[in-house]
């Protein structure tokens, strides 16, 4: 389905999929080998549970995997956003060029009086810039749930006029055939049915404790181990699991249970910035986990 347009827009998404949302983790480098694991079957519906930049979502539209789709996450300031790309992609664009001009005048304390209106009444737009301007465009949280992540002085963030086209392109894909829930993922797989494909991007272990909170809420392996197993033996759905990985020689937690019946697969991610920098070449591998009629 690469190059369909949103009639109602003019707008043709050609080429790589837009890639609205800046969040540390994304798979959109990712999203062709995950998709690879698909090949050339076609499902009623895709249902991404972790949704954050949607990344999988809007390859996946792009690709005609799917003619449905569900974007869920428990974050309510993210789904609304995502809400608001697919209804009103023009007034988000707007949003956000107030916010994103507005720090050429109010100077360095712009970013964090942003930050501080966003605890008390958050906005798609507020979202979308704290992510463009926050370091390594990596959320954080503090143990009250605030979005607690420091600017990056070094750049200024998404420009305006790319905002607008990725919103455009966004809700040119999705908007009709998109539903977005602020909910559990565990409430999201107990209404799954014959004929969808489902990708999950949980939080990986590591990543949500008091030491290093990239997520809201954090989840077990344990509970995410029991959440799939009603899942992995149907052959009348599609599943697709992102979970652990390693870098180097250094594991990102433990892998998902062998009595799952999952297919573990390795997607080679790329060279890590953060060994980089402390001047080591390392590569890092990410775990994708296969299941249902996949498997």
């Amino acid at each position: 389905m690469t190059g369909q347009v949103g009639a109602e827009r003019g707008v043709r998404v050609e080429g790589r999929p837009p890639h609205l949302v800046p969040y540390q983790g994304s798979k959109r480098r990712l999203a062709p080998a995950i998709l690879a694991q698909v090949g050339e079957r076609r499902f009623v519906r895709l249902i991404e549970p972790f949704c954050g930049s949607a990344a999988l979502t809007l390859a996946a539209a792009q690709r005609g995997v799917a003619g449905q789709f569900l974007l869920s996450d428990t974050f309510d300031p993210l789904t609304a956003l995502w809400r608001q790309a697919l209804s009103s992609p023009l007034s988000l664009a707007t949003d956000y060029e107030a916010l994103w001009q507005a720090q050429f005048s109010d100077g360095a304390g712009h970013y964090n009086a942003v930050r501080a209106r966003f605890h008390e009444v958050p906005t798609p737009a507020q979202l979308l810039y704290l992510l463009a301007r926050a370091v390594k465009n990596a959320p954080r949280f503090g143990r009250d749930g605030h979005f607690n992540q420091s600017a990056d002085r070094r750049r200024h963030g998404v420009h305006p006029d790319r905002v607008r086209a990725q919103a455009l392109q966004v809700a040119a894909l999705l908007s009709g055939r998109c539903d977005v829930k602020t909910d559990d993922f565990r409430s999201i797989l107990k209404d799954i049915q014959p004929g969808d494909l489902v990708y999950l991007d949980p939080p990986y272990q590591g990543t949500s404790g008091s030491r290093d909170r990239r997520y809201v809420a954090g989840l077990t392996r344990a509970a995410l181990a029991d959440a799939l197993r009603p899942l992995a033996e149907r052959r009348d759905i599609g599943l697709l699991v992102s979970y652990d990985g390693r870098t180097g020689a250094r594991t990102h937690g433990e892998e998902l249970p062998d009595e799952l019946g999952l297919r573990r697969v390795e997607l080679p991610a790329g060279r890590s910035s953060q060994a980089t920098l402390h001047g080591r070449m390392e590569w890092t591998v990410e775990s994708l986990y296969v299941g249902g009629c996949l498997a």
